[in-house]
């Protein structure tokens, strides 16, 4: 249980799993479903790492920029081939599971806290596809760039420190 709320309780690692669905939604087809795949396994990995103490500078700072730049690639609707989304998301996933990684409690089983962190991932993603499904309605691509914006400004924040 402690693995599935870790992501749910950090606005930063919110928003940067909610903006990977939502940026996939404006990808459409099979970004929609293959940035969200990407993530958690690219995630688990860095939390692998984390987990056994590799060394990895920077990630609270790469974690920022993650909202940051996903946040700003949704916001100018952004399109580019799947493969470079893809490496993109899994840039970032490396530096969110590393983070899940060394914040490991000492009394929980890595596997099981590895599967509730890699879960709630999935499930943001879903809630960020979900949010990118407006895009059909009337002004819902306006709404969902605008919200992307305010990724891009939280980003911002957790980088600057002032969130």
């Amino acid at each position: 249980m402690s693995g599935f709320v870790h992501p749910v309780r950090g606005w930063d690692h919110v928003a940067a799993m909610v903006a990977v669905g939502l940026w996939g939604t404006f990808l459409g087809r099979p970004a929609i479903w293959v940035l969200p795949v990407v993530f958690p396994l690219v995630m688990a990995l860095g939390g692998a790492a984390g987990v056994i103490g590799l060394p990895l500078p920077g990630v609270e700072t790469g974690i920022a920029i993650s909202s940051v730049v996903l946040g700003a690639l949704i916001l100018g609707k952004v399109r580019m081939p799947l493969w470079s989304a893809a490496v993109i998301v899994g840039i970032f996933a490396i530096f969110h599971g590393y983070a899940h990684g060394i914040e490991l409690p000492t009394a929980a089983n890595p596997v099981s806290f590895a599967v509730g962190f890699v879960v709630a991932t999935g499930l943001l993603h879903l809630a960020g596809i979900a949010l990118g499904l407006v895009t059909a309605l009337p002004r819902g691509e306006v709404f969902v760039r605008a919200v992307g914006g305010l990724i891009t400004a939280a980003g911002a924040g957790f980088l600057l420190g002032i969130i």
